[in-house]
């Protein structure tokens, strides 16, 4: 289902063009996964599921440089955008989703449905990492944060691999997970093309269509900000098992599967 490595840049690099940012802004919609709380403003609404991510925020120390370059970039947008359309996520959960599993009423179904479902995730995960070992060459990956990237509910910056060699490593490994039987077996299936990206925020009130015209112009000065931006290099070493309870945080057990590049 995913792209090879040339259709992908190609679209990777549409998705930061001028015109995109001013045709995208049409189609925003407020996202479900921050509800507005009357004391407290947007509030993470539950959303609970497993991913396959990398490191999130502190925890992945190779990447530090960039992460503090995206706090700040975030500030930026912030400070644009405004708090009423622009709801942040917490640094510490930026990631790169290498493989999305279940979340949401699919989980929740699955869960009720099948009493040991999560016990037999995790299982068939670090089954997967493991028949995957040789794939292992102990050296990591490299993509390149390319630009902002606006989503119907979210907004990202967009990764593009650095070379085709890394961008095979992962599609090997998305076809390993979503190929396989029994995690099929488990209601498991991809459902999106590998889009590489960091999240940095959700939509929250959408702006009245007069003021869009406005705001495709400011996604497209965001941009650029970006572009001046000295550190881009995003380093993937290692996959992780991981669960969520909304899109704040990412956390995992001792003993849940890894995958080491």
């Amino acid at each position: 289902m995913d792209e090879n490595y040339q259709t992908y840049l190609n679209r990777a690099v549409r998705l930061t063009l001028p015109e995109t940012y001013r045709s995208q802004v049409q189609h925003l919609q407020e996202s479900p996964k921050f509800q507005l709380e009357a004391a407290k403003g947007r509030q993470p609404a539950p959303f609970p599921g497993y991913t396959i991510v990398t490191p999130p925020g502190k925890e992945d120390a190779k990447n530090a440089a960039l992460h503090e370059s995206l706090t700040q970039y975030q500030q930026q947008l912030l400070h644009k955008l405004g708090a009423e359309l622009f709801v942040p996520v917490p640094p510490a959960s930026f990631h790169m989703t290498l493989a999305d599993l279940i979340w949401d009423n699919a989980y929740r179904d699955a869960s009720q449905e099948k009493p040991e479902f999560e016990v037999q995730l995790q299982d068939q995960i670090a089954t997967i990492f493991r028949q995957s070992h040789a794939m292992t060459e102990g050296k990591p990956l490299q993509f390149q944060a390319l630009g902002l990237m606006v989503m119907p509910r979210a907004i990202a910056v967009c990764l593009a691999p650095a070379d085709e060699h890394s961008y095979d490593r992962v599609l090997k490994l998305r076809r390993a997970v979503f190929q396989n039987s029994d995690l099929i077996g488990l209601g498991i299936e991809q459902q999106y093309y590998f889009t590489p990206h960091i999240t940095l925020g959700y939509f929250g009130s959408i702006p009245s269509p007069e003021a869009l015209v406005e705001l495709g112009d400011s996604f497209v000065q965001l941009n650029q900000q970006w572009l001046e931006q000295e550190t881009k290099a995003f380093w993937v070493d290692r996959a992780e098992l991981r669960k969520f309870d909304d899109m704040t945080h990412y956390y995992r057990k001792p003993d849940w599967a890894m995958f080491e590049f």
